[in-house]
């Protein structure tokens, strides 16, 4: 097989993380594309969670589509989330002793679940029992179902290894990924080098994941063959880097120069800062070259005021937050963008309002970034579609905080973020560093810091000589608070001319990106990790007789008013379709303000799981055969 699919599930804290993590370092260093999405409850142990994972010999996924062709279970619980997420002809491997366990004796499940995953079952003729459905699904829909007795195969290990029972516990996820491993044909050499990357500095265990690993898929290997045994790898990749969005944006930032780092705990923003404690030491071929200060405060307003304090003083800064921190970090934004400070937000978008959907996913606060605090003053508003667009656009928005003294807010989206993915070495070449006008030493005088000969003034940072003044109230050239009409009239006006200039230096090329060779007859226009589901849709619809096109939009302030509309003119109002995970179409809210154009036909899904394959595939035909006007996908678990 040269394309795979794969599901694993279990409870919260059940190790599944560690499963995929090995799972996928192995299969990189096999030469194989990997995409894996982590979907999780908002809470610590116990819940229902899961690893949704693509593997590819033939490219680097850049989607996730159902059915799978492998489900592993952990738990009675998810064999009855998932039973239905399994391709006719798939591999569900499941513990045997959980097989008289019924659904209503599953006290974690929520009564909605239930009650719809109940209704399933008496639909295909399943009883309540995990017995009964494993029948039902070898029986009615063709699917191999793998009965693995968890218990016994830990009690081996925890005899040969001299382990307690419960100690042995903690290694029934790498069950699964034997049973895994065996079905696909991944390779041992492989396996181990996964193995002792994630538990190098504890050889015991290493030792006992090996074995264990190594014993299951042996086992499944002689009762079951390799049925998907994965081709060989036609990638050309030499050496791949295996990230989570979290982590190539906390990279991003490294090489973009970052030395001032804070954040307030929040997910999913929280591990894009844990990754920046681990490299707060930074060193080039074992020299010492500073270091990054990363802080955590004691809430998210302090955050961000502390980040702008850092600005102030010449270094690069940023923190990192969510829907609710940004909330907070509000009135801070004001004051950084009214005393034009190189401040750049991280902004992870979940599921809201309030706390709404706190490990789930949302592309909803769009508008919110865009318009947030009062009064008016300038913001850059990009976005990533991919890591590898994540990592550039990292430095980028320090390059832009600095160069036009303006604050900016670089949006993610979560299903970006907690994507963990194989991707090429990003290309150094492309990789520069602009301060602006930037000065790190001057003279002991008194300077216009806001000095309005100019849109951009000369920014002496505090500690560089230079006496300067910031305030919260608005300022003369000097900083000196002032409430002069006419003062006010052309220190707005310096301010707001940022924009057009903006506007004007960066290529309207770079802020929104046309995919498409011209003789398209419908386009798809989406921004974020949209990005590569609708690439794939495309690409498969082409092989039915559909031809579309995607419009990317990256940076929504400035927005690239005049190549959009150029290129929305250039279809049928009929044939514009906009995807997002929303349910109000920010982006095109954002577009018709704009340009005035405006877009009739959506596909939105707010259900805080991503959009998946299939499904988009299946709105776009929707969509044009002119059925619908709206299309809401609510596919996920």
């Amino acid at each position: 097989m040269n394309d795979i699919h794969v599901l694993i599930g279990g409870s919260q804290g059940s190790g599944i993380d560690t499963s995929s993590l090995i799972l996928a370092s192995a299969l990189s260093r096999s030469g194989y594309g990997v995409l894996s999405n982590r979907e999780y409850y908002s809470n610590i142990v116990g819940r229902h969670s899961y690893i949704h994972m693509r593997v590819s010999a033939l490219e680097i996924p850049r989607s996730l589509s159902y059915p799978v062709d492998i489900f592993a279970a952990l738990d009675a619980e998810s064999v009855f989330f998932h039973f239905d997420d399994i391709s006719s002809r798939g591999y569900l491997i499941y513990d045997t002793g959980v097989s008289k366990t019924r659904i209503r004796m599953i006290s974690s499940m929520e009564p909605e679940s239930r009650s719809r995953i109940e209704s399933k079952l008496r639909t295909i003729g399943a009883g309540d029992s995990v017995e009964s459905l494993v029948n039902v699904l070898e029986s009615k829909f063709n699917i191999t179902t793998i009965g693995l007795s968890y218990s016994s195969i830990l009690d081996v290990i925890s005899e040969k290894y001299g382990l307690a029972k419960a100690e042995a516990q903690r290694f029934k996820n790498s069950i699964v990924v034997g049973a895994i491993a065996g079905l696909i044909g991944l390779n041992y050499e492989s396996l181990s080098y996964a193995i002792d990357r994630r538990f190098g500095k504890r050889p015991k265990i290493a030792a006992i994941n090996k074995a264990l690993i190594a014993g299951v898929a042996d086992e499944i290997k002689e009762n079951y063959g390799e049925p998907l045994k994965l081709e060989k790898s036609k990638l050309n990749l030499e050496e791949v880097l295996l990230v989570s969005g979290n982590d190539i944006i906390g990279m991003g930032k490294i090489v973009g120069g970052l030395r001032y780092q804070s954040y307030y705990p929040i997910t999913p923003a929280t591990d894009e800062s844990v990754l920046h404690e681990t490299y707060e030491a930074l060193k080039v071929d074992g020299e010492s070259i500073g270091s990054i200060i990363v802080f955590q405060t004691e809430d998210e307003i302090a955050a961000v005021n502390s980040a702008i304090g850092a600005a102030l003083t010449g270094v690069r800064a940023s923190t990192s937050t969510s829907g609710p921190g940004f909330s907070l970090m509000v009135e801070g934004l004001g004051w950084a963008g009214k005393n034009e400070v190189p401040v750049v937000i991280t902004y992870y978008q979940r599921g809201g309002p309030s706390t709404g959907l706190p490990t789930r996913g949302s592309q909803s606060d769009l508008l919110f970034t865009l318009f947030a605090s009062h009064g008016e003053f300038p913001r850059v508003v990009l976005s990533s579609g991919d890591h590898l667009e994540a990592f550039y656009d990292a430095i980028q928005a320090f390059n832009i905080a600095e160069k036009y003294q303006v604050p900016v807010i670089h949006l993610i989206d979560k299903f970006l973020a907690n994507m963990t993915a194989t991707i090429p070495l990003p290309e150094w070449s492309k990789i520069r560093i602009d301060r602006g006008n930037t000065i790190l030493k001057t003279d002991n005088t008194v300077w216009r810091r806001f000095d309005k000969n100019s849109i951009i003034s000369p920014r002496p940072v505090l500690g560089s000589g230079a006496i300067t003044w910031y305030t919260g109230d608005e300022h003369n050239e000097l900083g000196h608070i002032t409430e002069d009409p006419i003062n006010r009239l052309e220190m707005y006006e310096k301010r707001w001319k940022k924009l057009q200039l903006i506007d004007a230096d960066i290529p309207e090329e770079e802020r929104a990106i046309y995919y498409g060779d011209g003789d398209e007859d419908f386009l798809v226009v989406g921004w974020g990790s949209v990005k590569g589901t609708i690439l794939d849709s495309l690409r498969e619809l082409e092989k039915e007789g559909y031809r579309g096109a995607f419009l990317q939009i990256k940076m929504f302030q400035p927005l690239p008013s005049r190549l959009i509309s150029k290129i929305l003119s250039s279809f049928s109002p009929e044939r514009v379709i906009d995807v997002e995970n929303n349910i109000g179409g920010q982006a095109a809210r954002v577009i018709a303000m704009n340009t005035g154009y405006t877009i009739r036909k959506y596909i939105l899904k707010w259900t805080g799981r991503p959009i998946y394959l299939m499904e988009l595939i299946d709105g776009i035909k929707r969509i044009l055969s002119e059925r619908e006007d709206r299309v809401v996908l609510s596919y996920g678990k």
